[in-house]
């Protein structure tokens, strides 16, 4: 029998083809999907999340409660009635642009927002420039910023005495008083007046004159009661040696006198012994309806005219000598109560101006001003090339921010305005709560002054973040 072979299985293991690796069932196992760490890592990061959501939290909560929420609920109160109650839709903004008082607020805010920020600005500017140039550069800037310090109430009441209208009182009219005396002294004594039937007669103009034609060699005393022993100057004399004086041929003459004695026992109509003269007092001497002569009293209240032709004249003692004295400006009148009341607001934040454009002006490069100077460029040259655009952004964050703020002024307008001219002052903010709880009691008229005003910020603060954010990027 011959034997059959049997095929090596080692020797049919090699020659067998290679089949590749065993088929995938699908399935994907932990660590062909990157390893036991994958699911770890998805938790931490799912940790980190969750703690930085309990961080933010809080703020989010106060953010909703305190932003959010007032937002919503006055846009939703400005679509209702006074009480509440009755769905109006847009009754509200319509009688809000109605309203003289909403329009008049809407104007001086717009008075507000182009005045205030560009001075301030500018004010702003010279002030960080200029303070480089000084010794004492701090001190002068915690001075400047000092009325940061102070609360708005405060420099409200600092600033209504400043514009009191009283010269004893009030700071401003006591130095426009003093500056307008030393050129004008005014009328001497404005109380002084006439005795009724004593031959002076009182005049439309507020002047007093004559009853009676009088001549050249003529004596005519004029005497005026009205003015306190007090008042009378140091100068004054006794008028009776004036008065018992004789006047020449063409010479008209007297003196002007206060008719009254102390103690009582004078004459009206006659110069007695104790009775002074007026100093400084206008006389003139009219013929037809025309002043042809004038003269001033002297220390004893006596005048004269000389050189008059024969003729009926009268002698008259113009208004300017009973006129009131000046009393200053009317700061707090209908016509000035808002440039007032900003230049309150400019003595406040002018100091924050200075200190960030200040901040911005220390960071510039110096090597590039240095390099125009010696050039030869000129300081008011470096300041409009080069100190100026290099402080744009800063100058328009400074802009911006004050535009945002004069936007919401209240509290400056409302103690520093009297009530008869607040009116007059009135802007968004302070018709807003005189509306919703200053005596009108409408909050859905004053939700729609809130919504208003809320529309007109947003813009000024969305182009502030922007920039905020172009900067850091």
């Amino acid at each position: 029998m011959s034997a059959t072979a049997v095929p090596d299985k080692d020797a049919s293991s090699q020659d067998a083809p290679d089949k590749g690796p065993p088929r995938s069932s699908g399935r994907v196992s932990p660590a062909q999907a990157g390893g036991t760490g994958a699911n770890p890592r998805r938790r931490a990061a799912r940790r980190r999340r969750l703690i930085a959501l309990l961080f933010i939290l809080p703020a989010l909560l106060l953010l909703g409660g305190l932003v959010a929420y007032p937002i919503l609920f006055t846009v939703g109160r400005s679509l209702f009635d006074a009480s509440g109650t009755r769905f109006v839709g847009a009754e509200n903004y319509t009688e809000m642009f109605s309203d003289p008082s909403t329009l008049t607020a809407i104007r001086n805010s717009t008075i507000w927002v182009v005045i205030a920020p560009a001075l301030l600005t500018g004010l702003g500017l010279i002030l960080a420039v200029l303070t480089e140039k000084i010794r004492w550069a701090t001190a002068f800037k915690l001075l400047m910023f000092m009325p940061m310090a102070i609360s708005f109430l405060a420099a409200g009441i600092i600033f209504r005495v400043v514009y009191e209208q009283d010269p004893e009182r009030g700071v401003l009219n006591a130095v426009a008083v003093g500056v307008h005396d030393s050129f004008d002294e005014g009328a001497a004594f404005p109380d002084a007046r006439a005795r009724d039937g004593e031959g002076l007669e009182k005049r439309k103009d507020g002047s007093y004159r004559t009853a009676k034609a009088v001549g050249p060699g003529q004596t005519v005393n004029l005497g005026l009661v009205g003015v306190p022993p007090k008042e009378l100057p140091k100068e004054a004399k006794p008028a009776r040696g004036a008065a018992a004086a004789t006047a020449g041929g063409d010479e008209l003459r007297g003196v002007v006198y206060v008719d009254f004695t102390l103690g009582g026992g004078g004459k009206p109509g006659r110069v007695d012994p104790t009775e002074r003269g007026l100093p400084r007092m206008a006389v003139e001497a009219v013929r037809g309806g025309e002043v042809v002569g004038k003269a001033t009293t002297g220390a004893d209240g006596s005048y004269r005219f000389t050189g008059l032709k024969a003729g009926e004249y009268s002698v008259q003692l113009p208004t300017k000598n009973f006129a009131e004295p000046y009393q200053g400006i009317t700061w707090l009148g209908p016509a000035l109560v808002t440039p007032a009341i900003i230049g309150a607001y400019l003595w406040i934040w002018t100091g924050f101006a200075m200190v960030l454009i200040g901040a911005g002006l220390s960071a510039l490069p110096r090597d590039v001003m240095e390099a125009a100077r010696m050039d030869g460029a000129s300081e008011g040259q470096i300041f409009r090339k080069i100190t100026v655009p290099l402080l744009a952004p800063v100058l328009t964050v400074v802009f911006v921010t004050l535009v945002i703020n004069v936007m919401k002024v209240f509290d400056l307008v409302y103690i520093i305005a009297p009530g008869p001219v607040q009116q007059e002052a009135n802007v968004l903010a302070m018709q807003m709560w005189l509306v919703s709880f200053g005596g009108g009691n409408n909050q859905g008229l004053g939700s729609a002054l809130g919504v208003l005003l809320l529309l007109l910020v947003v813009p000024a603060m969305a182009f502030n973040i922007r920039r905020f954010r172009r900067s850091q990027s």
